[in-house]
Protein backbone atom coordinates (compact mmCIF):
# COMPACT_ATOMS: atom_id res chain seq x y z
CA UNK A 1 0.00 0.00 0.00
CA UNK A 2 1.18 3.72 -0.93
CA UNK A 3 0.60 6.78 1.26
CA UNK A 4 1.07 9.88 -0.73
CA UNK A 5 0.34 13.50 0.94
CA UNK A 6 0.77 16.51 -0.95
CA UNK A 7 1.76 20.11 -0.31
CA UNK A 8 2.59 23.93 -1.80
CA UNK A 9 -0.72 24.98 -2.99
CA UNK A 10 -2.01 28.50 -2.35
CA UNK A 11 -2.47 31.78 -3.74
CA UNK A 12 -0.98 33.33 -6.13
CA UNK A 13 -0.89 36.13 -9.19
CA UNK A 14 -1.21 35.31 -12.18
CA UNK A 15 2.03 35.09 -13.71
CA UNK A 16 4.03 33.67 -10.39
CA UNK A 17 4.74 30.32 -9.37
CA UNK A 18 4.40 27.28 -6.97
CA UNK A 19 5.90 24.13 -6.37
CA UNK A 20 3.77 21.35 -5.33
CA UNK A 21 5.47 18.25 -2.80
CA UNK A 22 3.82 14.78 -2.69
CA UNK A 23 5.71 12.77 0.12
CA UNK A 24 4.76 8.95 -1.01
CA UNK A 25 5.32 6.37 1.47
CA UNK A 26 4.52 2.56 2.03
CA UNK A 27 5.53 0.00 -0.84
CA UNK A 28 7.12 2.93 -2.34
CA UNK A 29 8.77 -0.04 -4.18
CA UNK A 30 5.77 -0.96 -6.28
CA UNK A 31 5.37 2.07 -7.94
CA UNK A 32 5.61 1.63 -11.60
CA UNK A 33 4.76 5.42 -12.54
CA UNK A 34 3.36 8.73 -10.62
CA UNK A 35 1.17 11.76 -12.00
CA UNK A 36 -0.29 14.97 -10.76
CA UNK A 37 -4.14 15.41 -11.18
CA UNK A 38 -6.31 18.47 -10.95
CA UNK A 39 -9.71 19.06 -10.92
CA UNK A 40 -12.22 22.91 -11.45
CA UNK A 41 -14.82 23.52 -10.22
CA UNK A 42 -17.52 22.05 -12.48
CA UNK A 43 -14.86 19.60 -14.83
CA UNK A 44 -13.46 16.61 -14.82
CA UNK A 45 -10.27 15.51 -12.85
CA UNK A 46 -7.19 15.93 -15.60
CA UNK A 47 -4.10 14.49 -15.92
CA UNK A 48 -1.57 17.12 -15.73
CA UNK A 49 1.85 15.84 -16.27
CA UNK A 50 3.44 11.94 -15.50
CA UNK A 51 6.89 10.40 -14.71
CA UNK A 52 7.20 6.83 -15.27
CA UNK A 53 10.10 4.69 -13.65
CA UNK A 54 12.57 5.03 -16.81
CA UNK A 55 11.93 8.60 -16.20
CA UNK A 56 9.95 9.36 -19.35
CA UNK A 57 7.94 12.34 -18.84
CA UNK A 58 4.45 13.86 -20.25
CA UNK A 59 2.55 16.92 -19.97
CA UNK A 60 -0.99 17.56 -21.08
CA UNK A 61 -1.15 20.90 -23.80
CA UNK A 62 -2.14 23.04 -21.79
CA UNK A 63 0.64 23.35 -19.38
CA UNK A 64 3.54 22.16 -21.82
CA UNK A 65 6.71 25.09 -21.52
CA UNK A 66 5.18 26.38 -17.97
CA UNK A 67 5.37 23.04 -15.70
CA UNK A 68 7.54 20.66 -14.35
CA UNK A 69 7.58 17.12 -13.09
CA UNK A 70 10.30 16.00 -11.10
CA UNK A 71 11.21 13.65 -8.28
CA UNK A 72 13.49 12.94 -5.20
CA UNK A 73 14.39 9.67 -5.07
CA UNK A 74 16.19 10.20 -1.64
CA UNK A 75 13.57 12.13 -0.31
CA UNK A 76 10.59 10.02 -2.05
CA UNK A 77 8.90 12.92 -3.31
CA UNK A 78 7.22 14.00 -6.30
CA UNK A 79 7.35 17.46 -7.26
CA UNK A 80 5.32 20.26 -9.33
CA UNK A 81 7.39 23.00 -10.47
CA UNK A 82 4.36 25.30 -12.10
CA UNK A 83 5.30 28.93 -13.80
CA UNK A 84 3.10 31.28 -15.37
CA UNK A 85 0.34 30.51 -13.92
CA UNK A 86 -2.89 31.43 -15.21
CA UNK A 87 -6.34 31.84 -13.59
CA UNK A 88 -7.49 28.88 -15.15
CA UNK A 89 -4.94 26.72 -13.58
CA UNK A 90 -6.73 26.98 -10.30
CA UNK A 91 -8.08 23.82 -8.89
CA UNK A 92 -7.62 20.98 -6.50
CA UNK A 93 -3.93 19.35 -7.33
CA UNK A 94 -3.88 15.52 -6.53
CA UNK A 95 -0.76 13.42 -6.57
CA UNK A 96 -1.36 9.60 -8.07
CA UNK A 97 1.10 6.71 -7.99
CA UNK A 98 0.63 3.63 -10.22
CA UNK A 99 1.65 0.18 -8.70
CA UNK A 100 2.51 -2.87 -10.05
CA UNK A 101 -1.06 -4.88 -10.61
CA UNK A 102 -2.41 -1.77 -11.66
CA UNK A 103 -3.97 0.05 -8.46
CA UNK A 104 -3.20 3.47 -8.57
CA UNK A 105 -3.38 5.58 -4.78
CA UNK A 106 -4.22 9.48 -4.51
CA UNK A 107 -3.29 11.74 -1.90
CA UNK A 108 -5.71 14.04 -0.29
CA UNK A 109 -4.91 17.29 -3.00
CA UNK A 110 -4.02 20.54 -2.21
CA UNK A 111 -5.78 23.66 -3.50
CA UNK A 112 -4.36 26.14 -6.51
CA UNK A 113 -6.00 29.64 -6.67
CA UNK A 114 -4.53 31.68 -9.13
CA UNK A 115 -5.79 35.44 -9.14
CA UNK A 116 -5.68 37.73 -11.82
Amino acid sequence: QVQLVESGGGLVQAGGSLRLSCAASGSIFSINAMGWYRQAPGKQRELVASIISGGSTNYADSVKGRFTISGDVAKNTLYLQMNSLKPEDTAVYYCSALVTGGLTYWGQGTQVTVSS
